[in-house]
């Protein structure tokens, strides 16, 4: 068999990751004939929770789980790794607002850039605590790892937009394809209907309701996170774990033919989005696990301005944290 994988989790006795470690762990995530060491990394209070996780890893004796670590240390959960799921972070509470959660986590995301850097050499990390777009510029910035290593989250946007618009057309989810989400994994993000497709053809043909489209799509896809707390009482987590593990899927496996992923990368200035930003494209990934923007999609004005809300708003977070930024 392979050599194995290097994987860290890190919040690891949290909720999401409890429902990511056993999916990486069965080779779900990176293939059948790739063993795993799982490396997971929890806040010292934690630990006990953690071992217990370890404990039912253990007990589900998963052939391709060569080996556990557990630490409340960054370097020694980032050492020699080649990936990591950046899910620990502060949640936020009653009466916070976005900047107060942002400076919150953000010295969290200083210190795991500078362990990524002194731990790992052939590494790639994707963020999803949130905020996680931010976040990811955080730990970024404070690496000297390659800026095309890092990513954050915005597939269970993708995942929440195909979905709902299949139910509105009738057509199974898998029918549905092209679908970008735009900038920040915020209720500012902008779902784009306009270039999605369903079963080959342009969404806005299949589902003749614009209004519906412009009003209740967008907003659902944007508020979808508050409703499910305000539902269940506490954030997504089964379904967040789930994108997570379809975000790495599309980062190291051939995106099919003329379809796209969303994925929030380090922008070169495409769509003309401020270079070194962290912003929700549209991706393919190669056969050589390479990636790339796709360009040149259209945008009618209404979808513009869309663009441009969220666009700013990414610039605002970063005022925000500008101090943490090297």
């Amino acid at each position: 068999m392979a050599n194995p994988i290097r994987v860290a989790v890190t919040g690891a006795a949290g909720q999401i990751a409890y429902s990511i470690l056993f999916r990486v762990a069965s080779g779900q995530v990176f293939g059948q004939d790739r063993p795993v060491h799982l490396k997971m990394l929890e806040i010292t209070p934690a630990m006990k929770a953690l071992q217990g996780v370890a404990m039912e890893l253990s007990d589900c004796a998963f052939p391709l789980l060569t080996k556990m670590d557990l630490t409340d240390s960054a370097e020694e959960a980032f050492d020699g790794i080649n990936w990591v799921f950046m899910v620990g972070a502060k949640p936020r509470g009653p009466g916070m607002e976005r900047a107060d959660l942002i400076l919150g986590n953000g010295p969290i995301f200083v210190g795991q850039g500078r362990a990524l850097n002194r731990g790992a050499s052939d590494v790639r990390a994707m963020v999803v605590g949130n905020p996680c777009n931010t976040n990811c510029l955080i730990a970024m910035s404070n690496s000297d790892i390659p800026k095309d290593r890092f990513s954050a989250m915005m597939r269970l946007d993708q995942n929440r937009s195909q979905s709902l618009l299949a139910d509105k057309s009738g057509q199974p989810v898998s029918a549905v394809t092209n679908m970008a989400v735009w900038g920040n994994h915020s209720n500012n993000q902008y779902p784009d209907f306009e270039n999605a497709k369903i079963g080959g053809k342009p969404a806005p043909q299949v589902i003749n309701d614009q209004s519906w489209l412009q009003e209740t799509f967008v907003k659902t896809v944007q508020n979808r996170g508050a409703e499910v707390i305000k539902a269940r009482g506490a954030s997504s987590a089964a379904s967040a774990a789930n994108a997570a593990l379809d975000h790495v899927k599309s980062l190291i496996q051939p995106t099919p033919a003329g379809d796209w992923n969303s994925v929030a990368v380090c922008s070169d200035g495409q769509y003309g989005v401020d270079k070194g930003l962290i912003f929700g494209y549209p991706i393919q990934t190669k056969a050589d696990g390479s990636y790339g923007v796709v360009e040149g999609l259209p945008m009618s004005p209404w979808a513009k301005a869309k663009f441009d809300a969220v666009h700013e708003e990414l610039r605002k977070e970063r005022e925000v944290v500008k101090h943490l930024l090297k």
